[in-house]
């Protein structure tokens, strides 16, 4: 059973909505955004990031990152990319959906819509993103979801599985780093199935992969708690930065997992859609564990189960 409040308080917003399963619950801003502030289970900890310098500003022209979850275009182009997102949103319930709908962005013409449907029974989500060109001129984007993540878990990216050489002389997926990246850097573990980004707080300085992920998902995990994110793979489609449907972002503060739609042409009018399935469940130990056997052995049995 599905139970939706209004005009819930929450870090310095007044008017969020609280949606609960009664196993696990979801906060979004309606003051600004739409940004999904809070994810967790009830009375358990917020997976996600609340910026301490933004908590609970409203207006002005100029962008904050607040945390939680939020919609973008890519690709990532200053000052485009960052339209402020500091007015209050329009926002609807049918007994099912979360509907919202923010003003479309003055500076892009881009509409952004986010609806949420949390699963009654099972502690799932879906989270639909989609953009519509209310330009009067063709545009080409990309959309982008960014889960801000609370800091001190870590991030989970699967590798593609092993083949022989004899067998496959091909590539079978782009590695893309930024000019910042440092591959030897302490919070990244390079393993043969799976790529680990730590945040650790007391590393401030910035890190960022990308990957074409065919295998659609990505994981964090804080504390017990592991957030599991399914997206879309089309082998047919072009994906921006080099090739990328997957990207992971840390700072001192926060941990990023990024999903991409593939590029898109849209003339006006046109909208696309990039669909997320969130999954939230408690694996003891791997959080504290970065060996590959152990990663293996707890995610391997959620990921072949969907429910």
């Amino acid at each position: 059973m599905i139970t939706i409040k209004e005009n819930v308080g929450f870090e310095g917003w007044p008017n969020c909505v609280h949606l609960s399963n009664r196993k696990i619950e979801l906060i979004v801003t309606t003051d600004i955004g739409p940004r999904i502030i809070r994810l967790g289970y009830v009375e358990g900890r917020n997976m996600l990031y609340v910026s301490a310098a933004d908590r609970g500003k409203v207006g002005g022209d100029q962008w904050r990152i607040y945390g939680g979850h939020r919609l973008w275009h890519s690709p990532e182009v200053m000052p485009r990319t960052y339209c402020p997102d500091n007015s209050p949103v329009n926002h609807s319930w049918d007994g099912k959906t979360l509907t919202l709908t923010p003003d479309v962005e003055t500076l892009t013409g881009i509409g952004k819509e986010v609806e949420i449907t949390l699963d009654p029974e099972f502690n799932r989500v879906t989270v639909l993103h989609r953009l519509v060109n209310h330009n009067l001129w063709d545009v080409e984007l990309s959309a982008w979801a960014i889960t801000a993540c609370a800091a001190g878990g870590k991030a989970i990216l699967p590798q593609e599985p092993y083949k022989d050489p004899a067998l496959d002389l091909l590539p079978s997926r782009p590695v893309v780093l930024w000019y910042f990246t440092q591959m030897a850097d302490p919070r990244w573990r390079w393993g043969n199935k799976y790529i680990q980004l730590l945040q650790n707080p007391s590393l401030k300085s910035e890190q960022k992969i990308g990957i074409l992920n065919k295998q659609g998902w990505a994981a964090y995990c804080l504390d017990d708690d592991v957030l599991v994110k399914r997206f879309g793979f089309d082998p047919k489609a072009r994906y921006e930065d080099y090739g990328c449907n997957n990207e992971v972002y840390t700072d001192g503060e926060l941990l990023e997992i990024e999903t991409l739609g593939p590029v898109t042409h849209l003339t006006p009018g046109q909208r696309v859609e990039h669909t997320e399935n969130w999954m939230i469940t408690k694996l003891p130990g791997l959080h504290r564990d970065t060996d590959e056997s152990v990663v293996e052995r707890l995610l391997s049995p959620l990921l072949k189960n969907r429910a």
